[in-house]
C-alpha cells in the first residue's frame, strides 16, 4: 500500500509541477494533496514539501488552518468563472450548466476559508 501511496503523491507533485506552466491548472491544490498523501506514506518527502520556500508557506496554513490567501482565492475564483463561460460556450444542452454548477460549488468553500 506504501508504494501505491507514493506513486500517488508523485502523480500529484508532477500535476502540480506542470501548473507551474499551464495558467489553468493550480499547483497548491495538488502539492497539498501529496503531502497529505506523503504523510501517510513517505514522511521525508512530505517534509520537503512543507519545507519548500514558495509553496511550504501556504501548504502549511492551508492543512494547520484551513488558510487560504486572498490572492489565491481571487485567482481561484477568477479560474472557475473563466472554466465556466468556456464550458457554456463549448458545451451542448444541460451539459453547459455542469461546469457552472461545479465551479459555483467549489467557489463557495473556497470564499468560505479564512484569509489570514
Amino acid at each position: 500500500m506504501r508504494v501505491v501511496l507514493n506513486l500517488l503523491g508523485l502523480c500529484f507533485v508532477a500535476l502540480g509541477v506542470i501548473g507551474m506552466f499551464v495558467p489553468v491548472l493550480p499547483t497548491t491544490v495538488f502539492l497539498i494533496i501529496a503531502a497529505v498523501i506523503f504523510a501517510r506514506s513517505n514522511p521525508e518527502w512530505e517534509r520537503r514539501i512543507m519545507a519548500h520556500p514558495k509553496f511550504g508557506p501556504p501548504i502549511r496554513a492551508f492543512r494547520e488552518r484551513g488558510v487560504i490567501g486572498p490572492t489565491a482565492k481571487i485567482a481561484a475564483v477568477s479560474g472557475m468563472a473563466v472554466s465556466s463561460v468556456i464550458g457554456f460556450v463549448t458545451l451542448r444542452g444541460v451539459w453547459a450548466f455542469v461546469p457552472a454548477g461545479v465551479c459555483l460549488l467549489c467557489a463557495l468553500y473556497v470564499l468560505s476559508r479564512p484569509s489570514q
